[in-house]
């Protein structure tokens, strides 16, 4: 019976991550389509997005997404050939440029928000409240779970390169 019960707790477990699979597969699906609708990438979303903020540093985006400042150099080119984006040196500091979106810019980005928006308004505001606050409360317990595993894991291997070079 135990072990009924163990094979059923299993075949639940790996059902909820195939599935956790297809939503983030789908959801990014949606997120490159939003870009393409607007002819954009979803990395050059990302960057467009940063650079609305007015306090865009190339060098902190790329390390914010693990990513290359030649890779985020390149979507700079892009954006810059494409019209969307400009450039300047900085009055501050000449060894810095400061990045700003044009009127092309500002009307691509509002169009991809508002198709972003109409979106959300049909698949995630027609859900009941209770089921939001539920996949809510779910989703944050879950990212703990797996950052606080990575996090042992990470320490887990340090100390095991400790004890190797030590012995």
């Amino acid at each position: 019976m135990q072990q009924s019960a163990t094979l059923q707790k299993q075949k639940a477990v790996h059902g909820a991550i195939e599935q956790l699979r297809v939503l983030a597969a789908v959801f990014e699906r949606r997120r490159e389509s939003l870009a393409r609708e607007v002819g954009l990438t979803v990395e050059q979303w990302r960057v467009l997005e940063e650079v609305a903020t007015e306090h865009f540093m190339p060098s902190m985006f790329a390390r914010s997404r693990e990513s290359s400042q030649a890779a985020v150099s390149k979507i700079l080119r892009q954006l810059l050939d494409d019209g969307i984006i400009l450039s300047a040196i900085s009055n501050g500091d000449r060894r810095q440029r400061v990045y700003a979106l044009t009127a092309k810019g500002r009307r691509v980005l509002g169009e991809l928000r508002a198709n972003r928006q109409r979106a959300i308004d049909a698949i995630w505001a027609t859900l009941p409240a209770g089921e939001l606050a539920a996949f809510r409360k779910f989703a944050h317990k879950l990212t703990a779970r797996i950052e606080s595993y990575a996090e042992r894991e990470r320490m887990r291997a340090l100390g095991a390169e400790v004890r190797k070079r030590t012995s």
